[in-house]
């Protein structure tokens, strides 16, 4: 690949435009190169922010696997670890159990039996483009009784998380010649006669038009862009933070819309979670993990008036930390605390311990009420006392697994990992609501990606993948999954529009 300056001619012929350089971006990029095909891209960041939401992924992945033979195809694991490691596993029929159980069975049958069944070789060919793949040891994983144990079906990511992937797919499609234009904004899509057959973009140098057989849109979705979150996600949605790409405005999503393009999928809905509540507006590459707050099952979430709203041990944090964020968006002034003693504070991820976290730590509940900020402190020792005397006491801790450690006679009940408050220090940390993407996008071809009319007739010349396919997660998200969905569907598309343009050249 080339970074190309936006100088020259005024237009210039592709077999196939990219526009979007995040993971499904690249992976189009590749598959149609991987065809023949000549491919640019076109990343409205600069260089340095380039990568969408993908460049702020924690860079887990979940893909359908029996065992440790098939990660093996992945990645080069050690003698010890082979003997040492309980793998688990994420058959297939898993697989689809997840996800058809978060997205109460609302997910396309078709676009979800591609995910699924072909996750695996999708991984595979992805190590093959120059993508990393390493144990996740980071947060899927304990020792218990000596021996390593994977939890939540995610036993691998990528190196360098996010970040690492847009890199070492970069690097590699660099050695392709795909050709890549930065600061360069998608307006609009060009048509002739009704196929479409270029973009015209926005530059630092003023208006350009890229010209190309096929076009791949595959720049996400819209969550950065406050009007239509207001619109389709609804009142409140303007003040949530955004936790990747100040980018993700819509672009792709209006261009397609603009000319007849179908949408499809759950458009009110969106992955939302536990946020730091004093982040910046939108993600920051500088500090890209230190806003998570992923280990709410092991605490107590209380609002402005000191009660819980959600049971938060119902699962593993993979299935449900999509959704708790709009649970925090609707409590009183959109935030909530983490509540944790001395006992939960020792298992906390690592981001919880950055400078850039609002902590209260205090050494006795009574101390701590009175340091959160704007929580009613009677509210909050109320709750805590109901909890505590709440909780099945005889069933035995574990956090690796679903322990049933549970409450009786409150609500919500808490499920699972019920730990007593009681063990000094206590400490609590201020969350509002961040949101990932959303999930609307447009209806199209599963097999191909090619976009679909509001009449479903295709749209020559038109594809789509990444966050801008609709139809595969409602409501709630199964962790791990955008990127492989990104990957799987990226590779479709590329793969498409790159052998079609081909096809349409020799001919």
């Amino acid at each position: 690949m080339n970074d190309v300056t936006n100088s020259g001619p005024t237009s210039a012929a592709w077999d196939v435009l990219v526009v979007g350089k995040g993971n499904a971006a690249l992976c189009a990029a590749h598959a149609a190169v991987n065809q023949g095909a000549s491919v640019a891209m076109l990343e409205a960041a600069p260089q340095e922010e380039s990568g969408g939401n993908s460049s702020f992924a924690g860079g887990v992945m979940r893909f359908a696997y029996d065992g440790v033979e098939d990660l093996k195809k992945l990645c080069d694991l050690t003698e010890d670890e082979l003997k040492d490691t309980d793998w688990e596993s994420n058959t297939v029929d898993e697989f689809y159990d997840d996800l058809f159980r978060v997205t109460s069975f609302r997910t396309d049958p078709e676009l979800s039996e591609i995910l699924v069944t072909r996750s695996l070789e999708t991984m595979v060919w992805l190590r093959e483009q120059g993508a990393h793949f390493v144990p996740n040891y980071r947060h899927q994983s304990a020792v218990v009784d000596g021996k390593r144990h994977f939890f939540g079906r995610m036993p691998m990511w990528m190196v360098g998380g996010g970040p690492g992937l847009v890199k070492d797919l970069t690097e590699s499609a660099i050695k392709k010649g795909v050709d890549i234009f930065y600061e360069t904004r998608a307006v609009s899509l060009i048509q002739d006669d009704n196929k479409v057959c270029g973009i015209k973009a926005n530059t630092p140098e003023g208006s350009r038009e890229f010209l190309a057989k096929r076009v791949v849109l595959a720049c996400g979705g819209f969550e950065a862009n406050t009007e239509w979150r207001t619109r389709y996600l609804g009142p409140g949605w303007d003040v949530a933070k955004v936790r990747g790409s100040r980018f993700n405005v819509g672009d792709g999503l209006r261009m397609a819309l603009d000319i007849g393009a179908c949408p499809f999928g759950n458009w009110s809905g969106r992955h939302a979670v536990s946020w730091e509540r004093y982040a910046p507006e939108y993600g920051d590459l500088n500090i890209r993990e230190s806003s998570y707050r992923h280990s709410f099952p092991l605490s107590i979430m209380v609002n402005a008036d000191g009660k819980r709203f959600v049971d938060e041990g119902i699962e593993f944090y993979n299935y449900t930390y999509a959704k708790y964020g709009a649970e925090v968006l609707k409590q009183p002034d959109q935030f909530a605390y983490q509540v944790f003693d001395a006992k939960g504070a020792a298992l906390l991820r690592p981001e919880y311990g950055d400078k850039n976290v609002t902590r209260m730590v205090a050494n006795s509940l009574e101390e701590l009420a009175e340091k959160l900020d704007g929580v009613n402190p009677d509210g909050f020792l109320k709750t805590v006392r109901e909890y505590n005397d709440s909780i099945k006491k005889d069933v035995p801790f574990d956090h690796s697994i679903k322990d049933g450690r549970s409450t009786v006679g409150i609500e919500p009940a808490k499920s699972n990992w019920a730990i007593v408050l009681d063990t000094p220090p206590f400490e609590a940390y201020a969350v509002t609501c961040g949101i990932t993407f959303t999930f609307g996008g447009l209806r199209t071809v599963a097999e191909t990606g090619q976009v679909l009319d509001v009449h479903l007739h295709q749209i020559p010349g038109l594809y789509t993948a990444g966050e801008m396919v609709g139809g595969i997660f409602y409501f709630n998200y199964p962790a791990g999954t955008g990127l492989v969905s990104g990957t799987v569907f990226g590779r479709i598309a590329g793969e498409a529009a790159g052998a079609s343009a081909v096809a349409e050249k020799s001919a």
